[in-house]
């Protein structure tokens, strides 16, 4: 068996996110959002700041973990919103009168501490959402079985509620012809971090060979947190349906910092037991990507290639 050459078998810690027709590439040290304008050209904003957190707390395992997921929230969130200024929303009817609540708004959203306090109730409510959907949501209607069942079955009752609801979400939005182009630029920024990792030039052509599915996805992370989620919690004994929600909200951040650690060993290891981990995360990736178009590939190596760290920050 010959020797694998150290460029095939290179790990990252560059992360991506895809946008509204656009990637974000996070590097070590710096970040950079690339977004196809609809006039054809490309829009590119470089940030000094990287993923690698200077603080010794963004070196502790599991706390390093919360650190970066509220961090990529917050960071990911503003990229979005940025991504979103180049296409703004067509008016309807150019005659029709607005209300007095949307005039309201137009009025209050020109002046800039009023837009900041929007954008931030926005992140706020981003955040938010996806615990009350995954995780509040199933310890409700869990706590409709009564009393009958044990700690551990009705854990995993919950947890089994919590899988079938992020499924069925994931499965309405990429069915929304919006949203799939934001999952086909997803599949980009997987298969351009894939192209990098396997130690090849950034080309169209090397690109296009490589995996959409990549082990260290968002989606793989959010399936962790839920299996995690269910085996931490069953160490619990059951109180009220509200004492339930209120271990869950203080047990989050643990759970987020446990998974980190999890997805980040998957992703720098090769063996039978991060196949296993990183399995059902791959198979959600059907769902989350998809083919790209050489347009969205060329904003992946775009975005890429403004991130590529030049010291050896850049290992897990």
């Amino acid at each position: 068996m010959s020797k694998l050459n150290p460029q095939e078998i290179r790990k990252t810690t560059i992360g991506g996110q895809a946008l509204i027709e656009g990637i974000l590439m996070r590097g070590p040290h710096k970040s950079a959002i690339v977004v196809r304008k609809p006039e054809g050209g490309l829009e590119t904003k470089i940030d000094e700041t990287g993923s690698v957190s200077p603080s010794i707390w963004g070196k502790i395992p599991v706390i390093r973990g919360v650190i970066g997921f509220v961090k990529s929230m917050a960071y990911g969130f503003k990229a979005l919103n940025y991504s979103a200024e180049f296409f703004p929303e067509e008016e309807d009817d150019p005659e029709r009168k607005k209300g007095r609540v949307e005039a309201w708004l137009d009025e209050k959203m020109n002046n800039p501490k009023a837009e900041k306090a929007a954008m931030t109730i926005a992140m706020v409510i981003g955040v938010l959402l996806p615990v009350v959907l995954f995780m509040l949501t199933p310890t409700l209607i869990a706590g409709l079985f009564g009393d009958g069942l044990s700690n551990i079955v009705r854990n995993l009752v919950e947890g089994g509620i919590r899988i079938v609801i992020f499924l069925l979400f994931l499965l309405i939005t990429s069915r929304q012809k919006d949203v799939r182009r934001t999952y086909m630029y997803h599949g980009a920024e997987h298969k351009t971090i894939a192209c990098y990792e396997a130690g090849e030039a950034l080309t169209v052509e090397n690109v296009r060979k490589h995996s959409r599915f990549h082990p260290r996805c968002g989606t793989s992370f959010l399936f962790v947190v839920m299996i995690i989620s269910i085996l931490f919690h069953s160490l619990f004994t059951w109180g009220s349906v509200w004492i339930r929600m209120a271990v869950r909200l203080a047990g989050l951040p643990v759970i987020v910092g446990l998974s980190f650690e999890i997805n980040r060993f998957a992703g720098r290891h090769d063996n039978i037991l991060t196949y296993i981990l990183r399995a059902p995360g791959l198979f959600l990736q059907r769902l989350t990507t998809f083919e790209p178009d050489d347009s969205m590939i060329e904003v992946g190596i775009a975005a890429m290639e403004q991130v590529i760290p030049t010291d050896s920050a850049d290992k897990w």
